[in-house]
């Protein structure tokens, strides 16, 4: 059988994408600085806590150190907590909130509970050996001042120069938004909820 030989179609589509790898290649080998980055997940999407945690077994999948603490969320037992508990040689995990705002109803308790979390992960950001940290629904509370801005600010910008930090939640303070490296809003078109669809295993938790 004999070969079949290139056609125009074929070369152009060729031509284009040595063109684009050219390119593509170009700006890959500019990037030249290597970094701890903020990032912030945030929006009224759901996905926030999720990639996240994608990104914490990314890390444990490199063989690297993982601190994630919870903010507001309630200690009840998450697939995802349950899943990266494998990994307890190179996880710390720590859920010290109490439930979210509207469940406890007492300010003066979500913010002793949101101090003690700030209080671990001050420790983890102080860590060499801690690659990534993950402050879930930190943007909570921040929203409601548990915490003062400029506080948080301050321990993650003196954080070790290679430390990755992410923090999830709605409403992510500007200030927040301008001092990160990566911020995804992460935005909603649909929602099996609103439907009647009742939080369910593996989805929601």
């Amino acid at each position: 059988m004999s070969e079949t030989s290139e056609t125009p179609e074929s070369a152009r589509h060729r031509a284009r994408m040595a063109k684009r790898k050219a390119v593509q290649d170009a700006e890959v080998a500019a990037k030249t600085i290597e970094k701890g980055l903020l990032i912030v997940h945030t929006g009224r999407g759901k996905g926030k806590s999720t990639a996240a945690f994608g990104l914490a077994l990314r890390m444990l999948g490199h063989q690297r150190r993982v601190g994630v603490v919870q903010f507001i969320k309630g200690a009840w037992q998450s697939g995802e907590r349950a899943a990266l508990a494998r990994f307890d040689d190179l996880i710390e995990w720590h859920t010290l909130g109490e439930g979210f705002t509207w469940e406890t109803q007492d300010r003066a308790r979500d913010i002793a509970a949101c101090a003690q979390a700030w209080a671990v992960s001050t420790r983890l950001l102080a860590r060499e050996d801690i690659a990534l940290v993950i402050l879930d629904e930190l943007n909570i509370a921040l929203r409601y001042d548990y915490l003062a801005l400029d506080q948080v600010l301050a321990a993650i910008a003196a954080r070790p120069p290679m430390q990755h930090v992410v923090i999830t939640g709605r409403n992510a303070k500007p200030e927040l938004c301008a001092a990160a490296d990566l911020v995804t809003e992460m935005t909603l078109t649909k929602h099996h909820f609103a439907a009647g669809v009742r939080a369910q295993q593996g989805i929601e938790f």
